[in-house]
């Protein structure tokens, strides 16, 4: 009986992001990783670099992109990119988020909560959760045998999480375990899924970082 591939996916969320004015800042272009940032990808490199990675693919953000030059460099390859990567789309993007003083407070925007469940304020859950598992899924197909890290954001890291373990997609931000540049490991036996385990090479970084609602 021929032996299983074993092949694992890695979702790396990018680092820490310059965002002095503390908005949300999404898909808006622009927004690079600060200099903690770049140490928390340096981080990452260092921890997946004594894995066989044999591709690296990022979101098409600057801050993932630049996320994922360690990584890459430490084994040897080039960068692609995947758009399904990307992060969910937001109404209050280039807002600030924060309770209290920001745009939540103004009457205007509640028309866009009325729905946390889906949520009814950006991109659907469930449509983030599909392009994500045909992300993961085609990674997984192209590298098989080997490991392939996927640079990507908060949010669809963890409802790609979700979705692998089946669980309702609809959730509080405030449970999500996805720091700034964790992994998030799926290891795949051919095409089932085995074991996800998940690694902070940042975390003693934590409490120095922005604790602005991140992406």
């Amino acid at each position: 009986m021929a032996t299983p591939d074993r092949t694992v996916v890695h979702l790396l969320r990018h680092g820490e992001v310059h965002n002095p004015e503390g908005v949300l800042y999404g898909r808006l272009p622009g927004y690079v990783l600060s200099e903690l940032g770049h140490e928390m990808a340096q981080r990452a490199g260092k921890a997946l670099s004594g894995h066989k990675i044999t591709g690296v693919i990022s979101s098409p953000m600057e801050r993932a992109q630049q996320t994922a030059v360690p990584v890459a460099g430490a084994h040897g390859l080039e960068i692609g990119t995947d758009p399904r990567l990307i992060e969910a789309d937001n109404i209050f993007e280039g807002q600030r988020v924060s309770v209290g003083d920001g745009v939540l407070k103004q009457p205007r925007t509640w028309k866009h909560l009325y729905n946390p469940f889906k949520p009814s304020w950006g991109e659907p859950y469930d449509e983030v959760a599909a392009r994500m598992t045909q992300a993961v899924h085609a990674a997984r197909d192209q590298f098989r045998g080997g490991e392939v890290v996927l640079v990507s954001h908060q949010l669809p890291i963890w409802i790609a999480r979700l979705a692998a373990e089946s669980r309702r997609l609809w959730h509080d931000p405030r449970s999500r375990q996805c720091s700034l540049a964790s992994i998030t490991s799926l290891t795949y036996r051919d095409d089932e899924l085995a074991a996800i385990t998940y690694t902070e090479p940042s975390r003693d970084l934590l409490d120095k970082a922005s604790k602005v609602a991140g992406a």
